[in-house]
């Protein structure tokens, strides 16, 4: 398989080229856009494997287009560059979705490790873990039906991993050369997604300046991931219903009938048969999409691979080499993780963020039901690290304008927890925002 592009988003001209020529290689193509309008354009047409965009630029800026990135295609990883350093930063792109950020001016060699990161050729096979019995008898069957042409639909607890699943059918099928495209029917406006799906011609409506090709034109040849299918609304599903069974769509205001050879795939977190009992779901769609129906366990069913993907989380996003110790082994074991895998990738990023050192220790874990930043006020722990947590509550108060039950929530950690931290500030003689000095 050939590497997925770098896309740089980057108003600079000058800047731009020279983010190019830095990364630009045989081993990994780059593309490059000025704003993140043509970012999107590109996204929707190309294979991209990280984005790498400025935060300052207009008419859409770094974070909005952070925001795009996250609700169309949230296995992208996207990393910010700022001309502002601090660890207010840091959280704040973190929390609107970036994978990681840049603090410019940096060196060439720093941006093409950051970029090593989260670029890489993709060998499949090593896209899902499979550690456990449970998930090697679901690849198992993953493999077969990818040989078909059937309709599947993948469901599952939401981040259980429907959508890497659904990426290995498509990956290990006879259209694995042909586009992937993936579309959150959740995420998109009702008033949208028909426009999203089907496409439109220039005039069908208020604000289509020109014609644009749907989801299903994109994905024409390749697969169609209709992820969250159970939150389309009644009337579309009509729509979808006929596409799907006629292999043709016409866009919106248009008179074109295309032809369409797409494979469609479904996820949904929801009981479909219930929904159709409810009413809130086609029965005909159901039968439609439903030809092969793959469960996805939740990753407490699933224990065997509770530490290979924390393990892949430390590779993914740490700076070094991170041991992880037989305590935090234990932990992540017995944790319920009712966020699935989503959840066990955020506690593995957040306790990144705040490690010190190079061993992961079960007191570093930052459990979201436990509540608590690591105690950083062990004696064996450095000045530099304790100062680094007074930071972080400090850019977190100026964020959230003082409100303390924000602040809390914003890091993580339960008021109390706050409470007794800003305590231990204020001994410290650290002006509090807010108040008086």
């Amino acid at each position: 398989m050939t590497t997925p592009a770098v896309l740089i988003v980057e108003d600079d001209a000058n800047l731009r080229e020279a983010l190019f020529d830095t990364l630009n290689s045989d081993d990994t193509p780059v593309l490059t856009a000025d704003d993140g309008t043509a970012a999107l354009d590109i996204l929707e047409r190309e294979r991209v494997g990280l984005v790498v965009t400025d935060w300052q630029m207009t008419p859409m800026d770094g974070i909005t287009l952070l925001g795009r990135i996250r609700d169309e295609y949230p296995n992208l990883p996207a990393i910010l560059m700022t001309a502002h350093g601090t660890i207010e930063n840091a959280v704040d792109v973190m929390r609107n979705g970036a994978a990681d950020y840049l603090v410019k001016p940096f060196e060439a060699q720093e941006l093409k490790s950051i970029v090593g990161k989260y670029i890489s050729e993709e060998p499949v096979d090593n896209d899902v873990i499979a550690a456990d019995p449970a998930t090697q008898n679901l690849l198992q069957v993953a493999e077969r039906v990818a040989g078909t042409e059937v309709t599947v639909t993948i469901s599952g607890p939401s981040g259980c991993g429907k959508e890497v699943f659904a990426r290995y059918i498509h990956n290990h099928s006879s259209r694995q050369e042909q586009p992937f495209i993936a579309i959150n029917c959740a995420a998109i406006p009702e008033s949208m997604l028909e426009a999203v799906l089907f496409g439109y011609e220039k005039g069908a409506f208020t604000g289509a300046t020109g014609a644009h090709a749907g989801k299903f034109e994109q994905a024409n040849g390749g697969t169609l991931l209709l992820d969250e299918i159970s939150e389309m609304d009644l009337s579309l599903q009509a729509k979808l219903l006929r596409v799907i069974q006629e292999k043709e769509v016409e866009r919106i205001g248009g008179r074109e009938v295309i032809p369409l050879d797409v494979r469609v795939l479904a996820t949904t977190n929801r009981d479909l048969r219930q929904h159709v009992a409810d009413g809130k779901f086609r029965e005909d769609l159901y039968y439609r999409l439903n030809v092969f129906p793959l469960q996805i366990p939740a990753l407490a069913e699933r224990p065997g691979d509770i530490l290979p993907l924390a393990e892949r989380a430390i590779r993914q996003h740490g700076s070094g080499a991170v041991t992880l110790e037989n305590c935090a082994r234990g932990s992540l074991r017995a944790h319920s993780w009712p966020g699935n895998v989503r959840e066990l990738e955020n506690v593995m990023q957040r306790t990144l963020i705040l490690l010190s050192g190079n061993e992961l220790r079960a007191s570093d874990l930052v459990f979201e039901d436990i509540n608590e930043l690591p105690d950083l006020s062990d004696s064996g722990l450095s000045e530099g690290l304790r100062n680094r947590e007074f930071q972080l509550i400090l850019d977190a108060l100026k964020t959230q304008t003082g409100k303390r039950s924000d602040v809390a929530r914003a890091l993580g950690i339960s008021p109390r927890s706050l409470r007794y931290k800003l305590a231990r500030m204020r001994e410290a003689g650290i002006v509090i925002p807010g108040e008086p000095a």
